[in-house]
């Protein structure tokens, strides 16, 4: 389908602004001074273990939990002042609990299998995405009238993965409200790349991306409506999964879901090593476990792969990074080489619509007809709905409580009209295309974004660059972000790994593959 005369011309002069206001936003931003600081190399051991093996270890009694604990509160203590990403510790509590744990391996009589069993994380430190309410911390989502609103409960996946033995050490940095992709906000401020402090980590789920990414975390819990688990660990250099929606639940967290956004928004883990994703996930379902096929043995020799190299050419959207689009080719000869299989190159026409589909199944209302909740109301509550031209011109002069990106929103909110069929049939059309594409065995490669990790504020003049992770979730398809080294500036690469409905095991197979072949995660402080 090409595009129309007026699509382009509305193409142009959006690009056009964009160039202008990104030509004085350079003249007007401070130079950076000396050298860009980095983080200290990884130096304690335990830090560079999976949650699985610290778990096992810990079983056995050939460490403590206690020195995990204090490995990753020491670690935190030294880069977090860096990268700004816990914005909320609880270390005495998390030295108390992982006491309590190790008094636990001491006394049980049964034997390691046993503690297997029941308390699989047991003694492993966990970090937790803001959002997400976790008893007795903070929940405010970066909104600064909720910055007193302390959790009562936990959420369901955060509650199981206690249950399981994992210690939380604190909360992690977010957007504000959750809806962008840089994590900065009026409360807590900036968070910063591991990899370059002057880069983005990512948004929602930047804090504990960058947490991840520079060695403060193992493992991590992160939700995702548009990209807010796999941006972050793609920029990061670490993995991700955005599971099937209705497998993990998401109630618990702030803000919460409106409209159809609980069919578009999927909680998963977040780590470091590829083997924690699936047992994460495992406990992260709870109930809903039976829903996905995780224990089913997976034959990557017998999938069809898919790979996809760019959108098709986007009015809306930045063309692909060169290095992207090589790093994705060289998973394809790998595995072409590797595995004996013929992945198959291919084109969907309705991938450069991406941004207008997302943008307009996020605004249709409910099964019931009630509309999701206006991006204007909840940035004002308690009080009356923000006023975004009021908010930008207090912007202006530094009086507003909320940042750029937010008032952004809420004016390209306004400019929304009655969903068009035309975009409704384009949805309909690419669904049946990638379901028939990818059946009960077929994994798909897909970039995970146009750009390697942009500069701080940088993604407000290409606003609608997330739409290579959006997509996915209008579409409901599970999806592993997986690392894949380093760029020419010592950026991390990655490609996202796609999977047909309820197929998560497939995504989470390739993934731990293509970690033994391409190295996953690297430490940024290494030289």
């Amino acid at each position: 389908m090409a595009f129309t005369v007026l699509e382009r011309i509305n193409a142009w002069l959006l690009e056009a602004c964009m160039g202008v206001l990104f030509v004085m936003f350079k003249l007007l931003s401070p130079r950076p001074s000396g050298q860009p600081r980095k983080l200290p190399p990884v130096t304690n051991p335990l830090l560079t273990m999976s949650a699985m093996q610290l778990a096992e270890k810990i079983r056995r009694r050939e460490v403590l939990s206690v020195e995990v604990v204090q490995a990753y509160i020491d670690r935190i203590q030294e880069v977090n002042p860096l990268i700004n990403a816990m914005v909320k510790d609880r270390f005495s509590a998390a030295l108390q609990e992982a006491a309590q744990a190790d008094r636990l391996v001491e006394e049980e009589r049964g034997g390691e299998e046993v503690l297997k069993d029941k308390l699989p994380l047991l003694g492993v430190p966990l970090s937790v995405k803001e959002a997400f309410s976790l008893q007795g911390m903070p929940n405010s989502s970066g909104l600064l009238s909720r910055q007193r609103v302390l959790a009562s409960v936990d959420s369901p996946p955060v509650a199981y993965l206690k249950r399981a033995g994992a210690i939380p050490l604190g909360v992690t940095n977010s957007s504000e409200l959750c809806m962008w992709m840089e994590s900065h906000n009026h409360l807590y401020g900036i968070t910063n790349n591991p990899y370059n402090l002057e880069r983005i980590p990512g948004g929602s789920s930047g804090g504990e991306g960058s947490l991840l990414g520079g060695a403060g975390s193992v493992i991590g819990v992160g939700s995702d409506i548009g990209g807010s688990i796999r941006m972050p660990c793609f920029f990061n250099g670490v993995f991700g999964h955005k599971t099937t929606p209705g497998v993990v639940s998401n109630e618990h967290q702030y803000p919460p879901s409106s409209g159809l956004h609980d069919d578009y928004l999927s909680t998963g883990p977040m780590c470091r090593y590829a083997e924690d994703l699936l047992p994460m996930l495992r406990i992260m379902a709870g109930p809903n476990i039976h829903k996905l096929s995780l224990s089913t043995e997976v034959d990557l020799r017998k999938l069809r792969i898919i790979t996809i190299p760019h959108d098709g050419g986007s009015l809306l959207v930045s063309p692909v990074d060169q290095q992207l689009i090589h790093a994705q080719r060289k998973v394809v000869e790998y595995l072409e080489t590797d595995l004996g299989v013929r992945v198959q190159e291919v084109r969907l026409d309705g991938l450069k619509y991406s941004f207008q589909i997302w943008n307009t199944f996020m605004n249709l209302p409910d099964h019931e007809g009630k509309p999701p909740q206006p991006f204007a109301e909840l940035l004002g509550e308690p009080g009356k709905p923000v006023r975004p031209v009021w908010e930008l011109l207090k912007w202006t002069v530094g009086r507003s409580s909320h940042t750029m990106a937010a008032v952004g929103l809420v004016l390209i909110e306004m400019t929304n009209s009655k969903a068009s069929p035309l975009v409704l049939q384009l949805k309909e059309r690419l669904q049946q295309e990638v379901e028939e594409l990818l059946g009960e065995d077929g994994v798909l490669l897909y970039p995970s974004h146009p750009h390697l990790a942009p500069k701080h504020h940088h993604p407000l003049f290409t606003p609608f660059n997330f739409s290579y992770t959006g997509i996915l979730n209008i579409l409901g398809l599970p999806v592993t972000q997986c690392p894949l080294g380093l760029s020419e500036e010592g950026l991390p690469l990655g490609v996202q790994l796609v999977a047909g409905k309820s197929r998560d095991h497939l995504p989470l197979a390739m993934a731990l593959y293509l970690e033994k072949a391409f190295g996953g995660w690297r430490d940024p402080g290494a030289s």
